[in-house]
C-alpha cells in the first residue's frame, strides 16, 4: 500500500478547472455565511465553489508548497466527506497530480 501524504502536502482534491467542480448545497452555503460571496458562485440556480485557474478559490498555497483551505471550518459537504487515503482520495491524487505540479512550478518561478 502506498504512503498517503498529509492533506497539506498534497492538495490534489482542490484542483479542478471545472466551474461545477464542487457543489455547494444549501447547508454548505449557510455554513459559509459571508464567505459565500467570495468563494461561491451560482450557475443557474445551483451553487458551486469558485475556481481560479485550475484550483478552488479557497485553496491557499504557501511558498513552501503547503496547501490549506481558507474556509476549512465551513467547507462544503463534499470536502468534509472525502477521507484521506480513501479510493476517492487516491483517484483525485492520480487525476490531478499534473495540475498540482504545474501550480507549484509557477509558484516557485520555475
Amino acid at each position: 500500500m502506498a504512503l498517503v501524504p498529509e492533506c497539506t502536502a498534497c492538495g490534489a482534491c482542490c484542483f479542478n478547472a471545472s466551474p461545477r467542480g464542487v457543489r455547494v448545497w444549501g447547508d454548505d452555503h449557510a455554513r459559509l455565511g459571508d464567505l459565500a460571496e467570495t468563494y461561491a458562485h451560482f450557475i443557474g440556480n445551483q451553487c458551486y465553489m469558485r475556481v481560479e485557474g485550475e484550483r478552488c478559490a479557497a485553496l491557499v498555497v504557501t511558498a513552501a508548497g503547503r496547501f490549506t483551505c481558507a474556509v476549512y471550518d465551513a467547507r462544503p459537504r463534499v470536502c468534509r466527506e472525502l477521507e484521506r487515503g480513501s479510493s476517492q482520495c487516491e483517484a483525485e491524487r492520480y487525476e490531478r497530480e499534473g495540475a498540482v505540479r504545474r501550480h507549484l512550478r509557477v509558484l516557485r518561478g520555475e
